[in-house]
């Protein structure tokens, strides 16, 4: 007999925490979903494989009574809670059941701890089997998900336009240079309204053959505001060789990536409009963390969802990948960094740690002095750079969720410059 009492008309009543519930693991697919029943001591109690509509979802709840164990109640725990099991996590909660993330990455690590292959049951049991080792510090499936799915969405649109542009930018890099091998010289950015207007009416040097200095400098003057004029316009005409032969198909390539680069960056500015008022209806005070945008602190808030759903800081921290791992035998207990939880939100935090920490720009400011110098103390103290980054980062997880929890403003310390020769290397 598991531990517990029998109470009257032979219902059993758990005397453990975790013997309150019976434990769903669920692999979230386009079109089904699989399901796989655990008890608190890690039974497999049954399986059921579903498809992904809400018909689909009052029948599955229906048949998943047979193996809910007496006494207890459902507990859910899906890998995926805003793609294609946001969904099912919806009728979940509607229909006011527990539901817990158990992130990809988890899943994955049990998966390779149990020495299985991957397969929608496979993963299904290990989200269980989460589920009744983590129960306590898993996020919850956030009822507002809605809004933070929103955020969500658009982070994820910032973020492929913003690579997508890199990557363009990379791309005419190498066409230009075969015409114009200093055009970094008199174009600082490929995206300002002069270099964009420059390239499309002269894609390769050949074009500029018979172009006066004087004209040029009028179309440059036009085109930047007044910035640029004649002057440019003679250093452009000097250091290019207009006798180099062109292909037309090459002009048509480099016409067709300015535009695909003057969209994207178009597509950028509304998707950050949009993203900054959806942003600001969550009401945070993020931003007020100098070294934090508003694309930053939206990227930082859609990685967290609701805070509620991390009762401390230490949870948080865990779920980022930030808390150490202690490896201990014997006498001796080193710590390792985790190598597991959200990599993203883990990035997130990384990336803030870096801005934080060190001198930026050619004024060799220090934008957080208090950062800079916990930095330095720690790796003083005799830990490696790395190491040191990871302590800025645990101190950041405490501070925003201290901020996203109780809504308070973070009061930045005065900036002031350091020497040219500073180091700031992190490697």
């Amino acid at each position: 007999m598991h531990p517990g009492r029998m109470g009257e008309q032979g219902v059993f009543y758990p005397t453990s925490p975790k013997m309150m519930f019976t434990y769903v693991g669920i692999d979230s697919h386009k079109e089904t979903h699989t399901a796989i029943f655990l008890n608190c001591f890690f039974e497999k109690l049954g399986a059921i494989a579903f498809g992904n509509l809400p018909a689909d979802f009052e029948n599955f709840l229906v048949e998943a009574q047979k193996y809910q164990q007496n006494g207890t109640t459902f507990l859910f725990g899906l890998e995926d809670t805003t793609k294609y099991g946001r969904a099912l996590a919806t009728y979940l909660l509607y229909k006011g059941h527990a539901v817990k993330h158990t992130n990809a990455f988890l899943v994955a690590g049990e998966r390779k701890n149990l020495g299985l292959e991957k397969s929608d049951h496979v993963d299904a049991e290990c989200a269980a089997r989460i589920l009744i080792s983590k129960y306590e510090t898993l996020p919850n499936a956030a009822r507002n998900a809605d809004e933070y799915h929103i955020l969500r969405s658009l982070v994820v649109r910032r973020s492929f336009l913003v690579n997508n542009n890199k990557m363009l930018k990379m791309y005419l890099h190498s066409l230009l240079m075969l015409d114009f091998p200093n055009y970094h010289t008199f174009f600082s950015d490929l995206r300002v309204k002069s270099a964009m207007a420059f390239f499309e009416k002269w894609p390769s040097a050949n074009l500029l053959q018979g172009v006066s200095a004087e004209e040029l400098g009028a179309f440059l003057e036009l085109h930047s505001g007044g910035l640029l004029g004649i002057t440019r316009a003679t250093q452009i005409l000097k250091s290019t060789d207009t006798s180099v032969p062109t292909h037309e198909i090459r002009n048509k390539t480099v016409l067709s990536a300015l535009r695909q680069l003057k969209y994207n960056q178009q597509s950028i500015e509304e998707v950050e409009t949009d993203l900054a008022y959806v942003f600001h209806q969550f009401n945070t005070t993020l931003t007020s963390m100098t070294g934090l945008s508003v694309a930053g602190a939206a990227q930082l808030l859609s990685c967290i969802g609701d805070i509620r759903n991390f009762a401390t800081p230490a949870k948080l921290a865990r779920y980022a990948g930030i808390a150490p791992v202690s490896h201990s035998s014997g006498k001796r207990d080193m710590q390792f960094a985790s190598q597991r939880g959200d990599r993203e939100l883990n990035s997130c935090f990384y990336n803030l740690a870096v801005r934080l920490s060190f001198v930026h720009g050619t004024t060799h400011k220090v934008m957080n002095p208090f950062f800079y110098d916990y930095y330095h103390r720690k790796v003083a103290e005799g830990k490696t750079k790395r190491q040191a980054l990871k302590c800025v980062q645990r101190r950041l997880v405490n501070i925003i969720w201290t901020m996203l929890t109780h809504q308070e403003a973070y009061v930045n310390p005065p900036m002031y410059a350091l020497p040219e020769d500073e180091d700031e290397g992190i490697n």
